[in-house]
């Protein structure tokens, strides 16, 4: 237990953002038929932007979104508590200069650690430097050609075919609603853990089996994400000191979570004592077979691939279906496209489904799985905009935001347009090729030396649903007519409440 005087200071510290934040609230709750207010936020002593960020604090995508297009130049600093102040930025050239030419110059850095570490360690979404260029090296190798080939046509045909369908084939035949956001997540994880650990959690099962691992992994990643959202950065370091409130919770579901990486871990670790001959053809045994990394790394790492194989793809599927089975347009472009490739289609013919990689590319630019990431400065710099960062400041950019400006895509940038990705064949009439966007324009997968090791992966599985489920199926959303989902976000998006729809079986398919 800390002595009562190290905790004098963060107990101040509580008590005053206490009553700024109580005075606020109610402030709030005179107002609350008011839209909310998209001007830049006003600044005070001491507490800088503390009332707009926490007025802000559940739709904080949205409000940094509306503020880059209030700025003149994509970028705005955000003051914070004591004086922090806090780069956010849209504009493509910024996030050239911080994920590639001045890459050396903007790390993960101390606040992610202080932040993240209780969840995330070492792992490689946390990690810097040596350790992180291990870990990018031991794991690109599940990223070849002959990796995705099987992931593809083994691991993801296996999963839909044998799971994911059948699921499907009953809900539709009952007429019952489904949680999809829970279903493609279920589908996820089970992927990963077969293809990156050579485990299989069985997860989708027909009986969909209680997910306690999920639930866990679920509230570490929000009370996380909190914690780097925080208003006053000293409440949640006082509660973790007291063991209370959200951190007691944090704490407890970072026990459950670390206790089933580590199962894994060991019962890998097990498996190749055991058997020496064993062909190590899964990302963790290739770990473990290194002889470099003791268990609380590895386990590290297993927890970063779960959060990257399991959240980023599901939220990706989740918002996909949505929007397609309101665009009746695109929905029939899909369905030619699938029509003319086998049932089973095979590692190639899933590469060559352009339009639904356009769609998919469409969905992420308006509702990115990742909508924010942070670097922050090693040493004094200047922005190609001519923004000022201090050592040490935090600096975000915004792929949520960056997809929501019309200086980017067009007049049109509401609208789900696969199209704006394609080149048609003028002869054939046909989609002849897909063309990618310039990675600091839509940082989607990060770009530069981090860029994503999985966008080839997550592409593959993805398409693979997409077609699998389509082709079968049609998605209806359970929902009111006119109701319009919410975006939110942990440490990866979500829709909030989930996705409930109705499976409808084609006729005629």
């Amino acid at each position: 237990m800390p002595p009562p005087n190290s905790l004098l200071f963060p107990s101040l510290l509580f008590l005053l953002s206490f009553f700024f934040i109580l005075i606020f609230s109610r402030q709030v709750g005179k107002k609350s038929s008011s839209p909310p207010v998209s001007k830049l936020p006003r600044s005070y002593p001491l507490i800088g932007s503390a009332f707009a960020i926490f007025k802000n604090r559940n739709r904080r995508n949205q409000w940094f979104a509306e503020l880059i297009r209030d700025s003149s130049n994509g970028t705005f600093i955000l003051h914070r508590f004591l004086g922090v102040r806090h780069v956010l930025t849209a504009n493509p050239a910024n996030v050239q200069h911080i994920l590639k030419t001045q890459f050396h110059l903007y790390p993960k850095g101390h606040t992610a650690r202080v932040n993240l570490s209780d969840f995330l360690g070492d792992g490689i979404f946390n990690a810097d430097g040596d350790n992180w260029k291990f870990q990018r090296q031991v794991s690109i190798h599940e990223f070849s050609t002959r990796s995705l080939r099987k992931f593809v046509e083994t691991v993801v045909e296996a999963e839909l075919s044998d799971r994911l369908v059948p699921i499907l084939s009953k809900a539709a035949a009952e007429n019952s609603v489904l949680n999809l956001e829970d279903i493609l997540q279920r589908f996820a994880f089970d992927n990963i853990c077969k293809i990156a650990f050579g485990f299989d959690p069985q997860y989708l099962l027909p009986s969909l089996p209680s997910a306690e691992f999920a639930v866990a992994f679920d509230d570490a990643a929000r009370i996380t994400s909190e914690r780097l959202n925080s208003v006053v950065p000293a409440i949640w370091k006082l509660k973790r000191a007291l063991d209370i409130g959200s951190e007691k919770r944090l704490r407890i579901a970072i026990s459950q979570v670390r206790e089933f990486a580590q199962k894994v871990v060991r019962e890998k670790t097990r498996e190749l004592e055991e058997k020496s001959s064993l062909e190590t053809v899964d990302l963790l045994s290739r770990i473990l077979s290194s002889g470099h990394l003791d268990e609380k790394l590895v386990t590290d790492m297993v927890i970063s691939f779960i959060l990257a194989g399991r959240d980023t793809t599901s939220a990706t599927l989740t918002w996909f279906f949505w929007l397609v089975s309101g665009d009746s347009h695109v929905e029939e472009e899909i369905l030619k496209e699938i029509r003319d490739k086998s049932e089973t289609p095979d590692y190639d013919e899933v590469k060559d489904m352009v339009y639904i990689q356009a769609s998919l590319c469409e969905s992420m630019r308006l509702y990115p799985p990742v909508p924010s990431d942070s670097k922050e400065a090693a040493m004094d710099d200047v922005l190609p905009d001519g923004t000022i960062v201090k050592k040490g400041m935090r600096v975000t950019y915004l792929p949520y935001a960056m997809g929501r400006m019309e200086g980017l895509w067009g007049q049109d940038w509401r609208e789900f347009r696969p199209e704006r990705w394609l080149e048609r064949d003028e002869v054939t009439g046909k989609w002849r090729r897909f063309v990618a966007r310039d990675p600091y324009t839509y940082p989607v997968f990060q770009a530069g030396p981090r860029v994503c090791l999985g966008k080839d992966m997550a592409f593959l599985q993805m398409k693979r649903v997409a077609a699998g489920i389509l082709r079968r199926f049609r998605v209806v959303p359970a929902m009111e007519k006119g109701f319009e989902p919410f975006f939110i976000s942990t440490l990866t998006s979500k829709m909030k409440g989930g996705f409930p729809v109705r499976i409808e079986e084609r006729k005629g398919r």
